[in-house]
């Protein structure tokens, strides 16, 4: 009965600091049953999930797949600009600034949405506590997603409880939470693709294993040397001797072996249940790579030559993988991180046009028809093509006209001759 009470005071407690057990090595905190990591070990144990994040990293297929996709999220340049096209980038609202160069005071940016985007894809949900000045941002603070507890109340107002170290639940409103989300089926927490494809991922660790205990302890050698009679010692010190000088190693490739006694030599052939280990470990990269949307030759184990066709590769990788991932986090920061009046002025966007660009005679090619030539309407300027090229802008008059510089003057005279 007196455990009951405890349970009950525990539960009523409020602000109070409940019962904790630490682990010496500095790992996770347990800090009650209504803990967010116990609950989130729980259900994992009831369910079919896979295995945890750090296991699943050791599958080759699924650490490719998440640097792949967080890494490229990380490097792109994430801009707010003005919804006007001719007003460029918001530089002077903070959240530019936030978003740009200095989440906060330990990290850079990319470093910044390569975690955001690791969690997101491991735990389904991505966190980061929006500190402010007044009502101007100015650090974003990420925040550990098995300690976060979205809730939406009866008066549909979002709000999340955070579990801190020393055990303190911390209750934010949701303009304080910059809150990324995957899949949901409720719109409050988002599912874990790593969870969801579990099975998927378990099986593909099993391959592994079973291939390195094939390796670790199952028979290697490529044959078998047999003999009518059996060998005395010194005969068979005398073939061991010869097989390890004569016939090992690369410099003895090809060369024929003389075999006394009545022996005689032959060669293991691959049996049908190793070629069907490796076929079926490549066909659970397949699978995890369809579960976070990779295209199978970007996995590295497709065989054919793309050459110029990797440019579409690229495309569909854009597209179809990270595409409604920027979506996700350009809506995302705009929600708690621009106010009502701004969101019709102000928009925040990804500049995907670092994993687009073409070879370097398809980007001249695209510059020129840009620019006028062949006559037709220009519809970038000198400055504008050399932006995009990463050049310093041209102090030239004419550099930031629309008029057609390939084929006449900017003031719609002929070019004077020579």
């Amino acid at each position: 009965m007196d455990l009951f009470k405890f349970f009950r005071s525990a539960s009523s407690s409020g602000g109070v600091v409940r019962p904790r057990a630490e682990d010496p090595s500095g790992g996770l905190v347990f800090n009650g049953l209504n803990d967010p990591a116990f609950l989130e070990y729980v259900r994992g144990a009831q369910s079919t999930g896979g295995p945890g994040a750090l296991k699943a990293l050791r599958n080759m297929a699924v650490l490719r797949c998440v640097t792949l996709i967080s890494e490229a999220i990380g490097m792109l340049p994430f801009n707010l600009m003005y919804s006007d096209p001719g007003k460029g980038n918001a530089t002077d609202h903070p959240a530019f600034r936030l978003l740009k160069y200095r989440p906060n005071s330990w990290q850079t940016p990319l470093e910044f949405k390569r975690l955001m985007e690791f969690h997101l894809m491991f735990k389904g949900n991505a966190y980061a506590r929006v500190i402010k000045s007044g009502s101007r941002p100015v650090a974003l603070i990420p925040m550990h997603p098995d300690r976060v507890e979205p809730q939406l109340s009866d008066a549909w107002e979002m709000t999340y409880i955070f579990t801190r170290r020393d055990g303190q639940r911390v209750v934010l409103p949701a303009s304080e939470v910059f809150h990324l989300r995957d899949l949901s089926e409720d719109g409050i927490k988002g599912q874990s693709r790593v969870r969801l494809a579990g099975g998927a991922i378990d099986l593909a660790l099993k391959a592994e294993e079973a291939a390195s205990r094939t390796f670790e302890s199952g028979v290697m050698a490529g044959g078998a040397l047999e003999f009518p009679h059996e060998l005395s010692d010194r005969a068979y010190t005398r073939l061991k001797d010869s097989m390890r000088e004569e016939h090992s190693g690369a410099e003895n490739s090809g060369k024929f072996m003389i075999l006394e006694g009545g022996g005689k030599a032959g060669k293991f052939s691959d049996t049908a249940s190793a070629a069907q280990h490796v076929e079926n470990r490549g066909m659970q990269i397949e699978e995890v790579a369809r579960a976070f949307g990779v295209p199978r030759p970007l996995m590295m184990m497709d065989d054919t030559a793309w050459g110029s066709g990797i440019e579409q590769l690229a495309i569909f990788f854009v597209q179809y993988a990270l595409a409604f991932r920027f979506t996700n986090w350009e809506q995302s920061a705009a929600r708690v991180l621009l106010s009502e009046s701004e969101l019709d002025q102000l928009q925040f966007k990804f500049n995907a046009r670092a994993l687009l660009r073409g070879t370097l005679e398809a980007q001249a090619n695209f510059f020129t028809k840009a620019l006028g030539a062949g006559g037709q309407a220009p519809f970038m300027t000198q400055n504008e093509v050399r932006k995009l090229s990463d050049l310093p802008e041209s102090d030239e008059p004419q550099a930031n006209s629309l008029k057609n510089q390939m084929s006449k003057a900017p003031n719609n005279e002929p070019p004077k001759a020579p």
